[in-house]
């Protein structure tokens, strides 16, 4: 078993907004306070993200870069994503970018969104995972 959660980072091959995502998340886990999580990315451009990508049911095409954060489920085995305890609520933190039925971002391109995933939408969504 790995560790209790995975964050899923959904991304595209040639995406800035994906790189920074990725270094973002990185950076997040490689401090001691995360330790417990572990990220696996979704390359959209291969068989494997896809299939991942499909899985989660919630995620546009359209606002990729995106994660999702699932817990390791004992009985089954695998990581099955967390739900959203709030769907639907717009949040200061978050604003649009938070999934509907999942715990998780996705890329809000609107005007107020401005197409970036800031490392303190990602530190409140592991946060919440963890009180969850």
């Amino acid at each position: 078993m790995g560790k209790p959660y995975r964050v899923l980072v959904f991304g595209k091959p040639g995406c800035d907004k994906c790189k920074i995502l990725n270094q973002r998340v990185d950076g997040l886990l490689e401090r001691a306070e995360w330790q417990d999580f572990e990220k696996h990315y979704c390359d959209l451009a291969t068989e494997e993200g896809l299939v991942a990508f499909v899985e989660a049911e919630c995620i546009n095409p359209q606002q990729i870069p995106a994660l999702l954060v699932a817990r390791h489920d004992e009985a089954s085995g695998r990581y099955l994503p967390l739900p959203n305890p709030r769907p639907g609520a717009v949040e200061e933190v978050y604003g649009k970018a938070k999934l509907y039925p999942f715990l998780g971002l996705r890329t809000d391109y609107s005007e107020s969104g401005r197409g970036l995933i800031s490392p303190r939408m990602i530190t409140a969504v592991l946060e919440e995972a963890r009180s969850g």
